[in-house]
């Protein structure tokens, strides 16, 4: 199974919580209250953000983090790279300073490029407006609906 790390599921949860709040600058510490996600965590996730330009920080009595820019100018591929690195399924992409042992050898040399393209542009698309926006359930789906009169 392909999966992401826990502190990159982390990372999009406190960039998302930051997207709902607007152009707010917010402490790590109500970032870390308003997720649920512990504090030492969510000091080591903005780091990396930071770090990366996807936010940015400022000091002082009303200091804390904010995005960088528009939520929906920053793709899932953008958060996911500032904490992960190159977003690809195997090390043997073009580029790539990892070097397998058979590589002369491999019939798949090069062909696990499209496909880390294909995976790369998916994230690419999803914005992280895309994934501050709250998903209705079913029951809350059924009172919008009925509220509507659909």
């Amino acid at each position: 199974m392909f999966r992401l790390n826990r502190l990159t599921d982390y990372a999009v949860v406190v960039m998302a919580q930051m997207a709902l709040r607007d152009k707010a600058t917010l402490a790590a510490g109500e970032i870390a209250r308003d997720t649920g996600v512990p504090l030492p965590t969510v000091a080591k996730v903005l780091n990396a953000l930071a770090r990366d330009g996807l936010i940015v920080s400022h000091r002082g009595a009303a200091g804390g983090y904010g995005l960088s820019r528009p939520a929906d100018e920053i793709a899932v591929a953008d958060i996911i790279q500032a904490i992960e690195g190159p977003i690809a399924l195997t090390a043997c992409v073009d580029g790539s300073t990892n070097h397998c042992d058979v590589e002369d050898l491999c019939p798949m040399r090069g062909g696990w490029d499209k496909v880390n393209r294909a995976i790369r542009g998916a994230l690419d698309s999803v914005s992280l407006a895309d994934m501050a926006t709250p998903v209705l359930g079913f029951a809350e789906r059924d009172a919008e609906e009925r509220r509507l009169g659909a």
